[in-house]
C-alpha cells in the first residue's frame, strides 16, 4: 500500500494518481478516519484519485484535539485542502457527519470563486432537518451503545477498552458538532447534490433525506439502498458503480 499526505496530515492518498483528470474527496462519518474509504480509493483508482480526509483526534492524529463544531472543522478542512481542491475538476463524497463537513466546505469553495462539479451526500438527513438529539452529553458508555446500535465502528475495536479510550475523545467531539450543528435554511451550493440514503435508517427518513433538494440551485437526485444507517457496507458495488459513473462521465451525470 501507498499512502502519500496531501498538504500536512489533513487528506490521504492510498492510491496517488496525479494524472488522473478528475478527483475525490471523501468525508468520514463521526469517529470514522481516512482508511475508512481506503477501498473506495481502490476501486475508483482507475478514473480519478481519491483524497480522504483525515479529521484530529484520530489514528496518528490521535493526540490532536477534534473541533467540536462543523463550520470550525470546514475552515481547517478548506485551509488546508482549498488549493488542492481547485487544481482539477472534483467532487465531495461525505457519509453522515462527513457529508454536512463536505456541504461546508463545498460552500465555502464557492464564496471564493471555485467550483464543485458534485456533491454526494450520503447517510445525513439535509442541512437544514434539525432534530434534538444528545448522544454527546451520555457517558463514555453511552457513547459506545451508539455506535454499536449504528454498526459504523469495527466490532473489535468496540471491545477493546484501550482503543476506545484512545478514540472517544474524538467520537465525543465528533458527536458535539453534529448534534449543535444549526444551517440556514436557504443556504445552498451551485453544485449539483445526490443524497445517498439507507431505507431503514434511524438517523435519516426518505423525507429528510430529500430536503437537500432546498440545498442546491443545481440538479438533485435522491438515491435509497436497502439497509441502515451505514448501507454503504452492503451496498458497496452499487455506490461504487455511482461514483464511477460520475467519475468518468463528469457533467452529462448530472443531467
Amino acid at each position: 500500500m501507498t499512502t502519500t499526505t496531501a498538504d500536512g496530515l489533513w487528506a490521504r492518498s492510498y492510491h496517488p494518481a496525479p494524472d488522473r483528470p478528475r478527483q475525490l474527496v471523501c468525508f468520514p462519518h463521526a469517529g470514522g478516519s481516512a482508511s475508512f474509504f481506503f477501498p473506495v480509493s481502490a476501486q475508483l483508482a482507475p478514473v480519478a484519485e481519491v483524497l480522504s480526509v483525515q479529521y484530529p483526534g484520530r489514528q496518528d492524529r490521535r493526540t490532536e484535539t477534534s473541533p467540536d463544531d462543523i463550520g470550525t472543522m470546514a475552515d481547517l478542512v478548506y485551509a488546508a485542502l482549498g488549493d488542492r481542491i481547485g487544481s482539477r475538476p472534483t467532487a465531495f463524497f461525505g457519509h453522515s457527519m462527513g457529508a454536512m463537513v463536505a456541504f461546508e466546505v463545498a460552500r465555502r469553495l464557492e464564496a471564493d470563486g471555485g467550483e464543485l462539479t458534485h456533491l454526494f451526500a450520503s447517510g445525513r438527513r439535509a442541512p437544514s432537518r434539525y432534530r434534538a438529539e444528545s448522544v454527546h452529553r451520555r457517558d463514555d458508555e453511552g457513547i459506545v451503545a451508539e455506535l454499536k446500535l449504528l454498526s459504523g465502528t469495527d466490532a473489535a475495536l468496540l471491545g477493546d477498552e484501550e482503543l476506545l479510550r484512545m478514540i472517544l475523545p474524538a467520537v465525543r467531539s465528533d458527536y458535539t458538532a453534529v448534534e449543535t450543528y444549526r444551517c440556514d435554511p436557504g443556504a445552498a451550493i451551485k453544485a449539483p447534490i445526490t443524497a445517498l440514503t439507507g431505507d431503514d435508517d434511524p438517523k435519516t427518513t426518505l423525507e429528510e433525506a430529500g430536503d437537500w433538494r432546498a440545498h442546491t440551485t443545481g440538479a438533485f437526485d435522491l438515491k435509497v439502498y436497502p439497509g441502515g444507517h451505514f448501507f454503504l457496507s452492503s451496498q458497496a458495488p452499487a455506490v461504487l458503480a455511482l461514483l464511477r459513473e460520475h467519475l468518468t462521465h463528469g457533467e452529462e451525470f448530472a443531467k
